[in-house]
């Protein structure tokens, strides 16, 4: 059973960091509820080490001091003074937590440059090409604006294609309504009743991106 005074010192912490419940400290400090429950419990000796350091990172104490706040008073009777092996295992495991939490933000970074440099390079032509056609249809009206259009349709294309994303209906098509892909713009329709597209809408695999934009025909 929790220990009353473990448990109160403990929710006094995590409301001094905004934390509202177990469940949420469990989920911000990445342990499982079971090694919350030992804490509670004053069972601070059957937890790991680096389970500890997690904790105390998140309760924003550092580690000597939350090892005191939940120790057992048998524990505290023998002011036992840590040995230098402990000590150093503390320190080998702190290294290790600051080293991995280095790590995930540089993968981090290195993803998003990737992803950053993919598109750039699916979009290419279109970032190319397409401020000087802008500038050119605005220099002549007269210009026949589907002459503009494969600037812009080819590399979308090939950018959603890279990305398995793939339209649920061309602009203009008369199909069947369907609420769970359609959404009206005016009017009203039954499911089954044919409406026709005039935005069109995505899906990525199975996933819903944006429904299409219809109207009753």
């Amino acid at each position: 059973m929790p220990n009353i005074n473990f448990t109160q010192k403990l929710q006094d912490l995590m409301q001094q960091v905004g934390i509202s419940s177990f469940k949420g400290l469990s989920r911000a400090a990445g342990v499982s509820e079971r090694q919350l429950s030992r804490l509670r419990q004053g069972k601070l000796e059957q937890m790991r080490v680096d389970v500890l350091l997690k904790l105390s990172s998140v309760l924003q104490m550092p580690l000597n001091e939350l090892i005191a706040t939940f120790s057992t008073v048998e524990l505290l009777q023998e002011k036992t003074a840590p040995t230098q092996e402990l000590l150093q295992e503390i320190t080998n495991l702190r290294r290790e937590y600051d080293r991995s939490q280095l790590q995930l933000e540089q993968q981090r970074e290195i993803l998003l440059q990737e992803l950053q440099q993919s598109t750039l390079q699916l979009l290419e032509s279109l970032l190319l090409q397409w401020p000087t056609a802008a500038k050119t249809a605005q220099e002549n009206p007269q210009l026949e604006a589907i002459k503009i259009v494969p600037l812009v349709q080819k590399p979308l294309e090939k950018f959603l294609q890279a990305w398995g994303v793939e339209a649920i209906a061309p602009v203009g098509a008369e199909l069947p309504y369907d609420p769970q892909l359609h959404q009206l713009i005016k009017g009203t329709a039954q499911p089954g009743e044919t409406v026709k597209v005039r935005y069109t809408g995505y899906l990525q695999g199975e996933k819903l991106l944006h429904r299409a934009k219809v109207s009753p025909v």
